[in-house]
């Protein structure tokens, strides 16, 4: 008996590293192929995770985007707590220079009543 020529393989038999030769439905999980992965697109992301997909979409690493996720909040809320403090001292300010040129004016204006008083005791 003479050996079969080559046939051609068939489509759901698959030749493994070590050189033997399985259907595909009894392939281990390990080795079954699944479809693509899925493509998430940047503009398909919620607005609270863009950063993120941005960050690891670059390559720079889960320990940048973990720390994005911490002291991205902790960044808004300092510069907050920055704006608050500068305006109330904004404020303190504004107060301050109103009573300063109010009380001048005021000590200006009697300064001109004494001198008048003055002119007028001099004249008499």
């Amino acid at each position: 008996m003479e050996p079969t020529p080559n046939l051609p393989v068939r489509a759901d038999i698959v030749q493994l590293r070590d050189g033997t030769h399985i259907y595909t439905d009894q392939l281990p999980t390990a080795f079954q192929q699944q479809g693509p992965p899925p493509v998430v697109h940047i503009h398909e992301a919620p607005p609270d995770r863009t950063g993120q997909r941005i960050a690891l979409g670059t390559g720079i690493g889960a320990g940048t985007v973990a720390a994005g996720v911490y002291f991205g909040p902790l960044l808004v809320g300092v510069l907050t707590s920055m704006a608050i403090s500068l305006a109330v001292v904004a404020l303190v300010a504004v107060a301050t220079a109103w009573g300063l040129v109010t009380v001048v004016r005021t000590v200006a204006q009697d300064g001109d009543q004494v001198a008048k008083n003055l002119r007028k005791a001099r004249r008499r």
